[in-house]
């Protein structure tokens, strides 16, 4: 039983994909952890672990190839929204710029108080649905609603190679994104705050601590 629907938006291009195949190993410390597979297997990427760090929008992940070696790790810049859809339906996503505020879906009419309340911390109530294993929640006419957490994909990235080279790619994204209104101007700031933050956690090595969190989940 899969707690929620994950899923993975993307802003260029727009889309919205159903993370069906991942498997959720751990849900703690507000990080989520899980393994995949590619959707579209390349040369340089067949599978990988992912850990969500919510509080910190970015997700860690390890690249490999087939043969098990190390493609290198990759950073998303990333916000979490929590969304409930009746009858499994798929969310809905507006037609407004991201911003980066955890409201950006809409709260289906019906829920009750404590529900609703818990619809403010999306993550804190992603965990706790991970920790009870539920896949719905009930509305006060009984029904039920499926819940999905909407991982938003920001855009920039961090490369870190096995060599220690460490690269930034897709800022020219942002400017895109902010040019068609895709993003807001303070979610775009908040976004290279990130980066500028994970950089410097990179160059001055209290990043391995994220790198070693991820690892002890690796089999």
């Amino acid at each position: 039983m899969r707690p929620f629907d994950l899923y993975r938006r993307r802003l260029i291009p727009n889309e919205c994909i159903l993370l069906g195949d991942d498997t959720m190993i751990s849900f703690a410390d507000d990080c989520l952890v899980t393994t995949w597979s590619a959707l579209r297997p390349k040369k340089n990427l067949h599978h990988g672990i992912s850990a969500f760090f919510f509080a910190d929008g970015i997700k860690v992940s390890k690249f490999y190839r087939e043969d098990n070696s190390l493609v290198y790790w990759y950073i998303d810049i990333i916000r979490a929204d929590l969304c409930y859809t009746e009858d499994g339906k798929k969310p809905v996503i507006p037609n407004a710029p991201y911003d980066i505020g955890f409201e950006n879906y809409p709260i289906p009419e019906g829920l009750d108080a404590s529900s609703k309340e818990g619809i403010l911390h999306p993550i804190k109530t992603a965990m706790e649905l991970y920790a009870a294993e539920k896949d719905s929640a009930e509305k006060g006419d009984g029904s039920s609603l499926s819940p999905s957490l909407i991982v938003t994909d920001l855009l920039a990235d961090i490369l870190i190679y096995p060599d220690g080279f460490v690269k930034v790619v897709d800022l020219d994204e942002i400017s895109e994104a902010l040019e068609k209104g895709l993003l807001t101007q303070g979610c775009v700031a908040e976004t290279l705050r990130i980066v500028d933050q994970t950089l410097r956690q990179i160059y001055d090595g209290t990043f391995v601590k994220k790198q070693e969190y991820l690892e002890k989940f690796e089999v």
